[in-house]
C-alpha cells in the first residue's frame, strides 16, 4: 500500500477539518450532482442519506489513519467485496472520486488548490486500490 507525503496528509487534514463536521451534508453535494434529479430527491430517499453516510465515514476513516492508512487494508478490501457482490462496477470508484472532488471544490471555495486537489487524489487512489482488489479478490472467488 502507498505512502502519502506529509505535505498531502497537512493539506487533506487542513481541509477535513471544517468538513468533517458536517459530513453527510457535504455527502449529499458530493453525490446529488450525480444521482439525483434534484437535491430534495436525494433528500427524501433513505437508501441515498444511507449510502451517503457510509461513504463518508469511510473518507473519514482514511483521513483519521493518514499515518497508517494499511490499517485499514482489511476493511477496505471487504467493502470492495460487498461493492462486486451487489453489482457495483469498479468504474464506479472513478465516479465517486470525481464527485468527491466535486464537493471539496464547492465547499472549500478558494481555499481549494490544485496541491489540494492531487493530495485528496492520492489519498482516494489508495483507498481505490485496496478496494479494487477486495473487488476483484471477490469476483474470482465467484469464478471458482
Amino acid at each position: 500500500m502507498e505512502k502519502l507525503s506529509g505535505k498531502d496528509k497537512e493539506l487533506i487534514r487542513g481541509s477535513w477539518e471544517s468538513l468533517g463536521k458536517n459530513k453527510v451534508p457535504h455527502g449529499v453535494i458530493m453525490f446529488s450532482s450525480t444521482n439525483c434529479d434534484s437535491t430534495q430527491d436525494c433528500l427524501s430517499s433513505p437508501e441515498f442519506l444511507d449510502h451517503v453516510t457510509k461513504v463518508m465515514l469511510v473518507i473519514d476513516a482514511a483521513v483519521n489513519h493518514l499515518d497508517d492508512l494499511h490499517s485499514l487494508e482489511d476493511f477496505l478490501l471487504n467493502l470492495g467485496r460487498k461493492h462486486q457482490a451487489v453489482g457495483v462496477s469498479t468504474q464506479s470508484f472513478a465516479v465517486v472520486g470525481e464527485s468527491l472532488l466535486y464537493m471539496l471544490q464547492c465547499s472549500l471555495g478558494q481555499a481549494y488548490t490544485a496541491a489540494l486537489s492531487q493530495a485528496w487524489l492520492n489519498m482516494y487512489s489508495i483507498v481505490v486500490a485496496a478496494m479494487s482488489r477486495g473487488w476483484a479478490k471477490n469476483g474470482e472467488d465467484k469464478a471458482d
